[in-house]
């Protein structure tokens, strides 16, 4: 498993870094002291877990998360018990309080291994809506809808806006999971219930209950991707 610290303090990090050396499966492949460069590091070496200090100069934990397109797996570190709150809120792996005890960070430790050995290979976003923060599996979004210069991603019982249109996310998305349905819509097919036909377009209806259209366009390619995939 390979691990980013970040943390603008270097004592803090070369705690991290001890404290990891009694686990030889999670392997060190970089350290960062600012969002910036952890920002670079991420997206040259794509690691698997995050050791992240959530208040940091100029950048935050959280701005970072909010920066990246895939979103690895993350156990905050913080010396501000207020901030542990948020990150149970944010669904987190886990938090670890500074100074570190060695018992808490096996426990840390342990929860990622389980995590991370039941990986989601569809990745996860990490998204603030006005003062709350989510960590989002994109297998859990059942519906992506355009809303001007925002998608509103409907996962479980929730919704939250994405600063991204869905031309972008479109493009990034796995075309094995999500289609296109028509120029404001995009569906994920695990949540396909059922499907019927309307002259010569189709209706979809999500096993959330919710019913959509195809639009004529996009309704033979639907049949074919449907098919195919």
């Amino acid at each position: 498993m390979r691990v980013l610290i970040i943390d603008d303090e270097r004592a803090a990090r070369n705690e991290v870094r001890r404290l990891l050396a009694g686990y030889p499966d999670f392997e060190i492949m970089g350290e960062a002291a600012n969002a910036d460069d952890a920002l670079t590091i991420i997206a040259q070496q794509n690691p698997d877990l995050l050791f992240l200090d959530i208040q940091m100069p100029e950048k935050s934990g959280f701005d970072l998360l909010e920066s990246l397109e895939q979103v690895p797996s993350v156990i905050f570190t913080t010396a501000y018990d207020q901030y542990a709150v948020k990150a149970f809120e944010v669904s987190a792996l886990d938090y670890l309080v500074k100074p570190i005890r060695e018992e808490r960070f096996e426990k840390a430790i342990t929860q990622a291994r389980q995590r991370l050995g039941k990986a989601d290979s569809a990745g996860q976003i990490f998204v603030k809506d006005r003062q709350q923060y989510h960590f989002i599996q994109w297998s859990s979004v059942h519906l992506i809808e355009s809303m001007d210069n925002y998608a509103r991603i409907f996962f479980g019982d929730k919704n939250v806006f994405l600063k991204s249109s869905l031309n972008q996310l479109e493009a990034k998305l796995s075309d094995a999971l999500f289609f296109r349905i028509n120029r404001a819509q995009i569906i994920n097919r695990q949540f396909i219930q059922a499907m019927t036909t309307t002259d010569s377009r189709l209706k979809i209806t999500l096993n959330t209950g919710t019913q959509l259209e195809v639009s004529e366009r996009q309704s033979a390619k639907f049949r074919q991707w449907v098919v195919s995939k």
